[in-house]
């Protein structure tokens, strides 16, 4: 029987809720015990305003937010919690969590392949984004399958819709969850990270003509090699095949379906231009077998690879 995320959200809703309200009502407590201790009645009172209660407080939209806390850091939406959600398959995509594990799965050090059994982590560390169904093992298709897997075949679509009506956006489901992954996952990343990423995206520009994602504490010298030839090159192949059908179908087309064909074309140009010249980049870094050294810290070792990487904004 599958679960509802939904109703997996009202429960959790429920329990912050719960804490907010006992955290408060032992704040309020202790502030009347001292008030006694010290005969402060006169110039203290014991109330806590709700925006100073340190807990989290989970509401459906910003419009939901009571006045009393607005202005409030603890304040969470549901867009907030989905976007977590989104943000903790990734980590389970590529081990750092797992299912099967408390805590952090996988940060460096030696790899326990014993630790995942429900998710099983992408074998080359390397997750291509992309704005169509290019890759089998692309992050929408590896993340509709996240929620199958932990969620329930048999409530797969009302989860997908739950997801997307969160997110916001147009179109069905899965390419709402695809536009969340290919043009505002890497910013929400950044932020929670505060600018200092553990997955890093290979962007090529702003045609996205290749985008993938990595987890730095997987990151082996022969990654880029890998992606170049088994990701870089695989797209530019499927561009080029894709091309060469519309260029057929133009020929034979009229009308609307004439001007959808050409628009398309004109796109897929731009994202195989954007393409070849990303391929060059990779290219000059994939020879170099650059190493790096966590100790180091992000902000050191992104700069090595910035030519290739988006930029932290």
């Amino acid at each position: 029987m599958g679960v509802l995320i939904s109703d997996k959200f009202l429960s959790w809703q429920a329990e912050c809720e719960n804490r907010f309200q006992q955290l408060k009502a032992n704040e309020e407590e202790l502030n009347r015990i001292f008030i006694d201790i010290y005969g402060l009645q006169d110039e203290l009172t014991p109330e806590v305003a709700d925006r100073d209660v340190t807990v989290h407080r989970v509401f459906a939209t910003k419009d939901d937010v009571p006045e009393s806390m607005r202005g409030s850091a603890y304040v969470r939406t549901l867009r907030d919690e989905i976007v977590s959600l989104l943000s903790y398959a990734v980590g389970c995509l590529f081990g750092r969590y797992s299912l099967d594990a408390e805590g952090l799965a996988y940060a460096g050090g030696e790899w326990d392949a014993g630790k995942y059994q429900t998710i099983i982590p992408d074998s080359d560390n390397i997750i291509p984004i992309c704005d169509d169904e290019y890759f089998d093992d692309d992050l929408t298709g590896r993340f509709v399958e996240f929620v199958r897997t932990v969620y329930g075949a048999d409530t797969l679509e009302e989860n997908l819709k739950f997801i997307a009506d969160a997110l916001g956006g147009k179109g069905t489901p899965r390419e709402v969850i695809r536009g969340y992954f290919l043009n505002e996952f890497y910013a929400d990343h950044l932020k929670t990270y505060q600018k200092r990423p553990i997955y890093w995206l290979f962007d090529s520009g702003r045609k996205n003509g290749f985008k993938a994602l990595i987890y730095l504490h997987r990151y082996r010298s022969d990654l880029l090699a890998r992606l170049r030839t088994d990701y870089v090159h695989e797209q530019q192949e499927r561009y080029r095949t894709q091309l060469a059908h519309i260029a057929e179908s133009i020929e034979q087309a009229a009308g609307a379906e004439k001007v959808r064909l050409n628009k398309q074309q004109k796109k897929l140009q731009e994202q195989s231009l954007e393409l070849q010249k990303y391929e060059e980049k990779i290219h000059h870094l994939a020879d170099q077998n650059i190493e790096i050294d966590l100790d180091d810290g992000v902000k050191v070792n992104y700069a090595k690879f910035a030519d290739v990487l988006a930029p932290i904004k």
